[in-house]
């Protein structure tokens, strides 16, 4: 299969190329005018890398703390929409058993097939967080952080679990992370009450990026900079940031990327199950949670609590509106939270040998097709 387009994002700029797609991979790159015929001809609308979400609670619907096999089908089927090619389904902190029955049934569907974006493996998030700091995740079902619990979660998810979300100074001696650490889990440093200092102690012992951004974390101040300050001084350190210009307005964006650079900011959507529901009340973590009319979730005490952020909507967000370099923008959303998962060897780039994970969008930032592992699982119909 051949993919023509005057657009591809290649080494960091849009170049003039025909993709060549076999079994499920990209197996070769030619000049723009090495054929006459192709399969796809998208003239000048853009292909990019598919997007990676790291950190997406659901969507339709569905939470990924649901047991229920259908809903994360579903999920996995439309979530390309929006130009995602593979992702990892989110937790947050319940009782133990609630937390074992979620992570099985996200490795029962990964088992038995599934169609759509790729799951990744599970971002755990919680329950080893701080009290203070726990946004919307409920108090009652935090817990100390645990090798021995940690373990039977791990069991129960057949190893999916890729990343988790844990406050570090909470994990005395850095047992977890430590621990962790040493099964090729990435640890992200997050709802937590660390200071400046405590934050790069995190990161020295393991920790290998930061959970939102800005948001359940301790703010800057000029004599402490706190995870904050951390995240803008810490230029090789990942961070993830939830890019809908709610939870940071763009001027946050916009400071964020500027120190952090092109290489280690990760856009990610923390979306609910509300997301593509539209407006109204849902179940969150146990807790109700309201839709506002601009999309955004708040608990009953009016407090921001996740998204329905669409990745391809976040990188309008952060190219037109907070003025975010192009290449910050999109590697935020694919070179990025590849490598930073341990996926750089096939995923976040157009490139020979790599997975043939593909979003095409108008200059509107319209998704207009995506491929997923080279199946065309999207295309936006043409209104009549």
């Amino acid at each position: 299969m051949l993919i023509k387009s005057k657009k591809v994002w290649s080494s960091g700029q849009f170049l003039p190329l025909i993709l060549e797609v076999e079994d499920k991979k990209i197996t070769a790159v030619y000049d723009y005018d090495a054929f006459d015929k192709v399969d796809y001809d998208f003239g000048s609308n853009r292909i990019l890398p598919g997007f990676i979400d790291v950190h997406t609670h659901g969507a339709y619907g569905y939470d990924t703390n649901d047991v229920n096999e259908e809903g994360l089908r579903n999920w996995t089927k439309n979530i390309v929409s929006e130009g995602v090619t593979s992702f990892l389904p989110t937790t947050i902190t319940q009782t133990e058993e609630v937390l074992l029955k979620a992570v099985a049934n996200v490795a029962k569907v990964y088992e038995e097939g599934y169609e759509g974006a790729e799951i990744l493996g599970i971002h755990f998030e919680g329950p080893y967080l701080d009290v203070e700091k726990r946004g919307a995740q409920p108090k009652n079902c935090i817990q100390t952080p645990s090798v021995e619990q940690f373990k039977k979660f791990q069991e129960a998810s057949k190893n999916l679990i890729r990343l988790i979300t844990i406050a570090c100074e909470k994990d005395i001696d850095y047992k977890l992370t430590k621990y962790l650490v040493s099964q090729g889990i990435r640890v992200s440093l997050g709802h937590s009450a660390c200071n400046y200092k405590e934050s790069y102690l995190a990161f020295a012992n393991g920790a290998t990026s930061q959970t939102h951004v800005y948001n359940g974390m301790v703010g800057f101040h000029h004599r402490d900079g706190g995870q904050v300050g951390f995240a803008l001084r810490a230029r090789d350190a990942y961070g993830e940031i939830i890019c809908d210009g709610i939870h940071s307005t763009t001027d946050a964006l916009n400071t964020y990327f500027t120190a952090k650079g092109r290489d280690h900011g990760i856009m990610i959507t923390d979306s609910l199950c509300a997301k593509g529901c539209g407006r109204g009340s849902y179940i969150f973590g146990g807790e109700n949670m309201e839709i506002y009319e601009d999309g955004s979730a708040h608990r009953d005490d009016g407090r921001l609590a996740g998204s329905t952020l669409r990745v391809i909507d976040g990188l309008r967000v952060l190219i037109e509106d907070a003025l975010v370099p192009v290449d910050a923008a999109i590697n935020s959303c694919t070179k990025n939270p590849a490598e930073m998962l341990g996926f750089a060897d096939r995923k976040g780039k157009i490139k020979v040998g790599y997975d043939a994970d593909l979003v095409v969008i108008s200059p509107t930032y319209e998704v207009l097709t995506t491929f997923a592992r080279g199946e065309e699982v999207y295309k936006k119909k043409i209104k009549k």
